[in-house]
């Protein structure tokens, strides 16, 4: 189930939270939605699952307008927020079972459902505990677990693995990818490698307004502008090679990185074939290659540069 958002905006008081935001989410895709605290993602979060209303703009979910039937809407999302509210006196099996009654589903089918999002979450050992005695990895997983029961379309989660450690945040990214093969997602999270490793595309909002959109190769290619390539061409005179590169048609520079190992930064257009252009030098003038690495801008680079103007 898709969502498209048009012109959505959030005031608080004279300051504008969310200021016109237009983006799409296609059915199966995971986008990792992210911005500096205070960016409106949250906002934006609350706003497509309803828990505020917008001030302008429009959210449409398969096809259909909150506004016009924000209730059965809400059947078809699926939400965990950053602070995961849950009753910490509740064992986990009475609360899974006391939220799917809430979501509507069927007397005579929610213990199946209980039992499967158990499975699924890896609760089984911890079932029968209070909430209030798990660890933060597990009442995460408690989180997820309620906001999967009535199995919806689309999954909403805000910092899902915060306060998680290495193997427990491992485990659930795994569980977010096999959930965005038929689900929609979107995922806010800080952690950025989690995005790349999560998320199929990835939107950033700064101060309300969205400052890029696309896939993480996209925006390390839209924020250099230049592809470099770091080479070591063995036995050739440095400034020799240092010239044949430079005389090729697609390098824009080239910079010594280290005359001592004939180590050198190539700089080109993206998708000019440089690469090839410099494997074919190398053999004409019988020079070995030894190495060649294309440089790439970090994700949290591309962040910074975004979101600190």
């Amino acid at each position: 189930m898709d969502i498209r958002i048009e012109n959505l905006t959030k005031k608080f008081g004279g300051q504008r939270a969310v200021d016109r935001i237009s983006f799409e989410v296609k059915t199966g895709e995971i986008l990792g939605f992210l911005g500096p605290n205070g960016a409106g993602k949250t906002t934006t979060m609350r706003m497509i699952t309803n828990f505020i209303t917008p001030s302008e703009g429009s959210i449409a979910v398969g096809g259909k307008y909150i506004s016009n039937d924000p209730d059965e809407i809400k059947r078809h999302i699926g939400y965990l927020a950053e602070n995961n509210p849950l009753y910490p006196d509740m064992p986990v099996i009475d609360y899974l079972e006391f939220v799917g009654g809430l979501q509507g589903i069927p007397k005579a089918e929610l213990p199946m459902r209980v039992v499967e999002m158990i499975r699924v979450t890896g609760l089984n050992a911890e079932k029968h505990k209070k909430i209030g005695e798990l660890s933060k990895g597990f009442r995460q997983r408690v989180g997820l677990a309620q906001a999967l029961i009535h199995d919806p379309e689309i999954l909403i989660m805000d910092e899902p693995t915060s306060g998680l450690d290495p193997n427990q945040i491992v485990e659930i990214r795994k569980l977010i990818r096999e959930l965005g093969r038929e689900k929609t997602v979107i995922l806010s999270t800080h952690i950025l490698p989690e995005v790349e490793a999560t998320c199929d595309r990835i939107l950033i909002i700064n101060r309300g307004k969205i400052v890029a959109d696309g896939t993480s190769e996209t925006l390390r290619k839209q924020a250099t502008g230049q592809e470099i390539l770091k080479t070591r061409i063995e036995d050739g005179e440095p400034n020799a090679v240092f010239e044949a590169l430079q005389n090729l048609p697609s390098v824009t520079m080239v910079d010594f990185a280290d005359r001592q190992h004939n180590r050198f930064d190539i700089t080109a257009q993206p998708g000019s074939g440089t690469a090839r252009e410099v494997f074919r030098l190398c053999v004409k003038n019988k020079w070995t290659l030894t190495e060649m690495i294309p440089f790439e801008t970090k994700l949290e680079d591309i962040f910074r540069e975004l979101t600190t103007n």
